[in-house]
């Protein structure tokens, strides 16, 4: 058995792109900066936080697309699959460490106003964390994985060339949407949304047992984030 299979792998590579490109372009009417950051998600939160939110889940989805992919990889090149996974997947990590920041930043602009929230953010903006160490990992792990696809025989090069320039998106803290941001996320979908429909397609039907397992295990799960949301 492999983890996570391919039914989970082809869904990720498909949702997982689509949904970073979709929250890119939801942030993308507002200023690049963090300061304009927290002015927009006081006067559109609505907005900014679903653009936020859907990047977010995108990013988490995208360790399931990785690890597929890193399989794959893995057949003809398991040293290239190796590094490169590791890499993108520490960058995942910290990209989703930025979120947690985001989301405090936001919090803040709400019940301090966006002042006080600049002046706060501002004041701790360069101070050092884990991650600070790390963050080569976002930009050179997409390097890495778009040549240990084309070496492994997974991506062709154009696709290949697509998947590298995710390495181009913005890194840190609060921000928001430039000309790289959509290049990176169309990238993204070009290079991994085929496979992941391919990889869909070639696993056979669910069977009515399946389905009827999957049901409660969904409606459970759905009730579990619910109580989640209590604690």
């Amino acid at each position: 058995m492999r983890f996570p299979n391919a039914w989970v792998g082809g869904a990720a590579l498909v949702a997982g792109p689509v949904l970073l490109l979709v929250g890119t372009v939801l942030r993308s009417p507002f200023h690049f900066f963090f300061p304009d950051q927290l002015r927009a998600v006081a006067e559109h939160p609505a907005l900014v936080k679903a653009a936020y939110t859907v990047f977010l889940a995108g990013n988490v989805v995208m360790w399931a697309a990785v690890a597929h992919l890193v399989q794959r990889i893995g057949v003809r090149a398991p040293r290239w699959a190796n590094w490169a996974g590791v890499l993108v997947t520490v960058g995942l990590f910290e990209r989703t460490f930025h979120a947690g920041v985001d989301h405090a930043a936001f919090v803040a602009t709400r019940h301090l106003g966006v002042e006080r929230a600049t002046d706060l953010v501002a004041s701790g903006y360069g101070d050092l964390h884990l991650f600070s160490f790390l963050s080569f990992t976002i930009t050179f792990g997409w390097f890495a994985l778009a040549i240990a696809s084309h070496v492994g025989g997974v991506l062709g090069k154009v696709r290949a060339v697509a998947l590298a320039t995710t390495g181009l998106l913005p890194l840190g803290v609060l921000k928001g949407t430039e000309v790289l941001s959509v290049v990176g996320t169309v990238g993204l979908c070009v290079a991994l949304v085929p496979l992941g429909v391919r990889v869909i397609g070639e696993q056979p039907r669910p069977t009515r047992r399946t389905v009827l397992v999957a049901v409660p295990v969904a409606l459970g799960l759905a009730a579990l984030a619910l109580l989640s949301t209590l604690g």
